[in-house]
């Protein structure tokens, strides 16, 4: 189930568990912050979302996107989307405020501290963040534990490394992105205990020629593996690996159609989570807290690429398998930073 980072007051909603349809609805406990339930939204939801990079991304911001239009198609409510960064971040979410809307998205780590200071000034408006540790009355997070699907690339990437070196290429150097890489790191070293993980960011938000020159540097050094968060700038990490002949893994969104060299996906199931946090707004039952949802609850998964699956040996498809549903039945825990 959903679990508590930093909160205590248990409340209820709906997540459909799962990756694919027919999987039944299923009642998810989610624990957040001793504070007054929101009103009912009067009249027509309104749900606005802002990303980091553009939705087209195939990745990090597109998986936001597609829970936007999942809140669009299942709650009949009106939406709306913009790249927001930097100071941007604050005018933007006055703005929405401003102009009636009742939830406010930001996706990502760097949007809920401005929703914490923003959240003050409009009481009535719930702001919620893709990750992060504040929270108010009318301001949450929830926290994708992509960890999980990190750590399980990583644990291919050891076992199969032939060089023993694998690499890791981040874009915006922010708490979350680290997180993962060290999900994936500790995965690797699960595999192989005498890995070397290669770590490199651009600093760059949708730079496809920085994230390619930063994946041929890793892959000059003897890196045989490739994992990703680049958002927008992942077709750079991919050419890379097409080029030098080398095993890449799609993050977030299942990318595993991006590229012939992607050997498998650790993948955000993000509209389950997005749809349920817009019926608690509409419904006034939203409180201000933070929780964390990953593959127990259908919002993370693992997809090995169909294209590439008969390159995986039986015996570390066998380990993978196990360490999968350890995760899900909550018998093994992966490593993550607390922020």
């Amino acid at each position: 189930m959903w679990r508590t980072l930093s909160v205590s007051v248990l409340a209820t909603i709906a997540l459909l568990a799962g990756c694919s349809g027919g999987t039944p609805e299923k009642e998810v406990k989610v624990n957040l912050e001793d504070a007054p339930a929101m009103q009912p939204v009067e009249g027509e939801l309104r749900v606005a979302l802002l990303t980091p990079g553009p939705v087209s991304d195939s990745g990090w911001s597109a998986m936001a996107f597609d829970g936007l239009q999942a809140i669009k198609d299942e709650l009949g409510a009106e939406v709306s989307n913009q790249v927001a960064t930097d100071a941007q971040i604050k005018d933007s979410m006055r703005s929405y405020a401003q102009d009636g809307f009742n939830l406010i998205i930001g996706h990502g780590f760097e949007y809920n501290s401005p929703a914490m200071e923003v959240g003050k000034d409009f009481p009535a408006v719930a702001f919620v963040s893709s990750s992060g540790g504040e929270s108010a009355a009318n301001v949450g997070a929830f926290r994708f534990y992509l960890e999980q699907g990190f750590y399980a690339c990583g644990m291919l990437a050891g076992k199969m490394s032939k060089s023993g070196v694998v690499a890791m290429i981040g874009g915006p150097d922010v708490p979350s992105i680290r997180s993962t890489f060290k999900a994936f790191k500790a995965g690797a070293e699960a595999g192989r205990p005498d890995i070397k993980v290669i770590e490199i960011f651009t600093n760059e938000e949708a730079d496809v020629a920085a994230a390619k020159q930063a994946t041929l540097q890793a892959i000059g050094q003897g890196a045989d593996f490739v994992i990703h968060q680049t958002n927008a700038a992942a077709r750079g990490v991919f050419e890379a690996c097409e080029e030098k002949d080398v095993w890449a893994f799609g993050a977030n969104l299942d990318q595993n159609s991006e590229s012939p060299k992607i050997l498998a996906s650790a993948i955000i199931v993000a509209k389950p989570a997005f749809v349920s946090l817009a019926k608690s707004v509409r419904d006034g039952t939203f409180k201000g807290g933070i929780t964390l949802a990953g593959m127990e609850d259908g919002a993370i998964d693992f997809v090995v690429n169909p294209l590439n699956s008969d390159k995986i040996p039986s015996d570390v498809r066998g380990a993978l398998d196990e360490l999968l549903l350890k995760i899900k039945t909550g018998s093994f825990e992966v490593p993550k930073d607390e922020f």
